[in-house]
């Protein structure tokens, strides 16, 4: 797949999510940083042009679940994200023309970005790693828990250093 066709299509991506997020700015905000984070992760890890795009893809809706899940349970928990979340986002990849395959596994990804065990890939490991990144600072961690999300969830040498130069952490 060529490149600019890749970004395009996230383009278009994150246009169709804007909307569906409409009048929810944290989220919007939220997704486009875990998707900048999961970018420079996965470029400078050396991913396959086909995996960096699920990656990327994935990053740009991997909360779509939050709005079903607030209008189903009241709540926005994490298994509730990985529930409903496959199930919103298909229709809208299917849409904008990707392969069943592709669907497939960014669904998969969607529906266990909140487990944290048996990750089956780069492009999920590093999904985590750039939705941990956000969340701590978002949900303003303190420097305790960062460490401790440090030392169990960071594997990639980029997320590491990106976590140690965001939080000042010294190993």
């Amino acid at each position: 797949m060529d490149n600019n066709i890749s970004h395009s299509r996230h383009d278009q991506l994150i246009e169709v999510m804007l909307r569906y997020d409409t009048g929810m700015a944290k989220q919007i905000q939220h997704f486009l940083k875990v998707y900048e984070f999961a970018h420079l992760i996965g470029t400078a890890e050396g991913l396959d042009m086909r995996t960096e795009d699920i990656l990327e893809t994935t990053a740009i809706v991997h909360d779509v679940g939050i709005r079903e899940a607030l209008k189903k349970y009241g709540s926005s928990d994490g298994k509730y994200q990985e529930e409903l979340g496959p199930d919103e986002a298909r229709p809208m990849l299917t849409t904008l023309g990707y392969d069943e395959g592709f669907i497939n596994r960014v669904c998969y990804l969607i529906g266990h970005h909140h487990t944290y065990e048996n990750m089956d890939g780069l492009d999920y490991q590093i999904l985590v790693e750039a939705d941990f990144l956000v969340n701590m600072y978002e949900d303003a961690l303190s420097l305790d828990s960062i460490k401790a999300a440090y030392k169990r969830i960071f594997r990639t040498e980029t997320g590491k250093k990106y976590c140690r130069e965001m939080f000042g952490i010294k190993e």
